[in-house]
């Protein structure tokens, strides 16, 4: 009897053992509403600042869109500079994975910043981009929160990424042995500064797939030719 006392109690210890791992990895019924709601209210409040600007897009307005109470969207989201930010967080997430795979230390820094290149002009080229893009440059002088947001969730994290391979590729001998975040800017600047400063500007409509290579391929020559090791 007591063997098989102890075999039911390890049985039971293994049971709930089991349980406990599966309600952890499975959330409940109610954060996947949660998390549901959330990304319903991120889907409108996106398109909202898209269509009427920082300014013109109200806490009230995007409870009125979803159909729900002001205190309800606040639950979530305290402010509309709150909501901002994580409108951009969702916006970048991908593009940041992305880049976290691509400057993987180790790799050639010609090949690597000709991928990276590419990549980040492709991306702030794309209609969303530049949308968002133009939303701030616009309304920054007015509504200062709109600049850090972005350069906190956008262009920061991207420059501090490629930060961190530059000084790795320094420390390895691969590039030369100068500031990385300033080696950052410059190059970022460098990528930005065809196809895309024409969008910014409305001179085209779009940006070819040829320009985006072309822009990047000039990139990556000029910075290499002052921080090629």
């Amino acid at each position: 009897m007591p063997t098989a006392r102890v075999l039911v109690n390890h049985k039971s210890v293994l049971y709930g053992t089991v349980m406990s791992i599966v309600a952890l990895a499975c959330p409940s019924r109610r954060e996947a509403r949660r998390e549901a709601r959330r990304e319903a209210i991120l889907d409108v409040a996106y398109r909202s600042f898209l269509d009427h600007g920082y300014a013109g897009t109200t806490m009230s307005a995007i409870a009125a869109a979803l159909g729900g109470s002001k205190g309800t969207l606040w639950s979530y989201f305290p402010a509309k500079d709150v909501l901002f930010a994580a409108v951009l967080d969702r916006a970048t997430a991908e593009f940041r994975r992305e880049l976290t795979e691509i400057l993987a230390p180790g790799g050639d820094p010609e090949a690597t910043l000709t991928r990276f290149a590419r990549g980040l002009i492709a991306k702030v080229t794309s209609p969303q981009a530049i949308a968002l893009h133009r939303l701030v440059m616009g309304e920054a002088s007015r509504f200062p929160e709109t600049g850090r947001i972005f350069h906190e969730r956008a262009t920061g994290r991207t420059r501090d990424l490629l930060a961190g391979y530059l000084a790795e590729a320094s420390t390895r001998g691969q590039l030369a042995p100068r500031d990385p975040a300033v080696g950052a800017l410059q190059f970022v600047a460098l990528c930005l500064a065809g196809c895309h400063h024409q969008l910014m500007l409305g001179l085209i409509a779009e940006a070819a797939p040829a320009q985006v290579e072309a822009d990047a391929a000039q990139a990556v020559d000029l910075f290499l030719r002052a921080w090629r090791a």
